[in-house]
């Protein structure tokens, strides 16, 4: 694609005058190997006929490139396969694919950024794996990659946990429960927070004392009020924390640490990492200054209630975004604010990419403009996506559950499940691959591949429905195709280690040419998805590629050919493998051993 491109730009220079750039398409076998619709817009701009000008370029081809003329002036192209194998070897080497486009940028990535209130929820399944890949793919585009773990440590959850503690809980149940008890105490006070917020105990003096005192009673809510309301006691807490109070600042440590060790283990599973973890307690501190700063210097507005705002007009955005509340607390906003300088002061990124749901697309919209207004140029991306469905009662709708979360934890012991019952029951006799004695961790491989192959199916704009048969089917498009093709090739090239190349200078390649077609075209589909984050064109090609090596399968022998064609066909193999490994690689998905 990139030789033809490079052709026809310069014979449409030469021809017409036109400095162009064409656009080069893998096509269909039965159309030929590439296309281009490049004399149809050349002639809207020259006033010409499209074949006329088809025909013009294509006499100007070098021979060895067969070109015709399809429909109104669509040119396919045919190349020699011993040509497009030439391509690829001369541009070959141990990190094909990724090139150096970003020269060395820095770019941090944010994600998956939990909320610390509650356990792992598979809410925050796409913003790692969709912000996992986006630092994968700078990276191979050759930029400097700083990813960070913009922890939900911090703000009103916190203040929901130690009232929910106080009056619901114990050290004892804190101990036996971890981070699941304190996801109950959150979403149950959640849930008194929204009915009661403003109940006052004196409203239910007239309640049986031991009602009132006994947390297992059916009435044990009634015990959490008292004179203030529940959201005034919830603030009191997150105030005491931001002024240093000793209690508070315990508990915040205590809570933090729970949660961590079971957000670890649950990266730990998904092979998810990030070099930083700098959660929003990390900024307050800083967030409390900076809004200071910025009232001194009449770029934030302090209303006469006290609250804080940074009106956004002049980007066009009516809706001012709030700084500080009236009471002297701080929000999500506060933080980030808070976030961009520091990342400015200590980093001074060239671009910041938060891979964060669609929900948020106005509030993004919002901090950005914020970020502009305050002199800072760094390229933010909002990396949203949309939700993770489920079909209930024949209704799709949003993945949840009767508690209000449905637990990551969960989600991967069911598919790890999944995984050995699909290993028990695969039989395949036309190759003799046994699906015994297969790993655990091969086991985790096959269970967080389906996961995360099933995140790229479509444009992450768009939500996903979350089948377990369709992503644990061992045909179509899903994780469990692709890694057993690479299992596949990883045994055969496996009984062929002592297999000494022989010379296949005169071999023409022509078995091998889908395979090699869309290795010549890696490269560019790296460079373009560095470019647009569109990551789910990685997996729509590594299916693509999975399936030109299962035809090749079928019609070429590798084991039974002569030296010269193993020699050969050994060596696209090989090919094949890396490409096949580098891009499941990009989105987070493994090739197991054996499967």
């Amino acid at each position: 694609m990139e030789m033809l491109k490079k052709m026809l730009n310069e014979i449409i220079l030469g021809e017409f005058g036109v400095d162009f750039d064409a656009s080069i398409i893998l096509e269909k076998e039965k159309f030929g190997d590439y296309s281009t619709n490049a004399a149809m817009i050349l002639a809207g701009k020259l006033h010409k006929n499209p074949r006329e000008i088809a025909l013009a370029i294509i006499a100007k081809m070098p021979s060895e490139v067969a070109a015709e003329i399809a429909g109104a002036g669509f040119i396919n192209f045919t190349l020699p396969a011993a040509l497009v194998f030439r391509e690829v070897s001369e541009k070959w080497n141990e990190k094909y694919g990724e090139n150096n486009s970003g020269n060395g940028k820095k770019a941090i990535v944010e994600y998956p950024s939990q909320n610390m209130a509650k356990p792992y929820s598979v809410g925050h399944l796409r913003p790692g794996t969709q912000g996992a890949a986006a630092a994968n793919i700078l990276r191979a585009n050759g930029w400097e990659i700083i990813t960070d773990n913009h922890l939900g440590d911090y703000g009103t959850p916190f203040g929901i946990w130690v009232v929910g503690f106080l009056r619901l809980s114990d050290d004892a149940r804190l101990a036996e429960g971890g981070v699941y008890e304190l996801g109950r105490i959150y979403i149950e006070m959640k849930k008194i927070l929204k009915d009661a917020s403003n109940f006052s105990f004196s409203e239910k003096e007239k309640l049986p004392k031991e009602k009132i005192e006994d947390k297992n009673s059916p009435d044990a809510t009634v015990r959490i009020f008292d004179n203030k309301s529940l959201a005034e006691e919830v603030q009191d807490w997150l105030l005491k924390l931001e002024k240093g109070d000793a209690e508070a600042v315990e508990y915040s440590r205590r809570f933090k640490e729970i949660s961590l060790a079971h957000i670890h283990e649950v990266m730990r599973r998904l092979g998810l990492a990030t070099d930083l973890e700098l959660g929003e307690a990390f900024f307050a501190p800083m967030g409390k200054e900076l809004v200071e700063k910025y009232v001194d210097l009449g770029v934030f507005v302090k209303n006469e209630d006290g609250s804080v705002v940074c009106t956004l007009d002049e980007f066009g955005i009516e809706t001012p975004i709030l700084l500080q509340k009236s009471n002297g607390a701080a929000l999500y906003a506060t933080n980030d604010l808070a976030t961009l300088v520091y990342r400015e002061e200590n980093f001074a990124p060239d671009k910041v990419v938060y891979a964060v749901g669609a929900e948020q697309k106005f509030y993004f919209e919002q901090l950005f403009a914020m970020a502009h207004k305050l002199g800072i140029e760094t390229d933010l991306v909002h990396l949203w996506f949309g939700t993770i469905d489920q079909m209930t009662d024949g209704k799709r709708e949003k993945m949840s559950s009767r508690k209000g979360v449905v637990l990551m934890e969960e989600l991967l012991d069911e598919a790890e499940a999944r995984a050995r019952a699909m290993i028990r029951s695969a039989e395949d006799a036309s190759d003799g691959v046994s699906s015994k004695n297969v790993s655990d961790e091969d086991i985790r491989r096959i269970a967080t591949g389906a996961i995360k192959f099933a995140d790229f199916v479509a444009d992450r704009k768009m939500g996903i429905l979350f089948d377990w048969e369709t992503i644990f089917a061992l045909t179509g498009f899903s994780a469990a195709y692709v890694q057993y093709a690479g299992v596949r090739m990883k045994r055969i090239l496996s009984s062929l280690e002592d297999f000494e190349m022989a010379d296949f200078g005169a071999y023409d390649f022509e078995a091998e040419k889908s395979l090699l077609k869309l290795l010549a075209e890696y490269p560019l589909l790296v460079a373009r998805v560095g470019e647009n984050l569109e990551m789910h064109k990685l997996s729509h090609f590594a299916y693509d590629l999975a399936v030109a090596v299962n035809k090749y399968y079928e019609k070429t022998p590798i084991l039974k050919a002569s030296s010269a064609e193993k020699s050969a066909r050994v060596l696209v193999l090989r090919w094949t493998l890396q490409v096949l490994t580098h891009c499941l690689g990009l989105i987070g998905v493994e090739i197991p051993e054996r499967m």
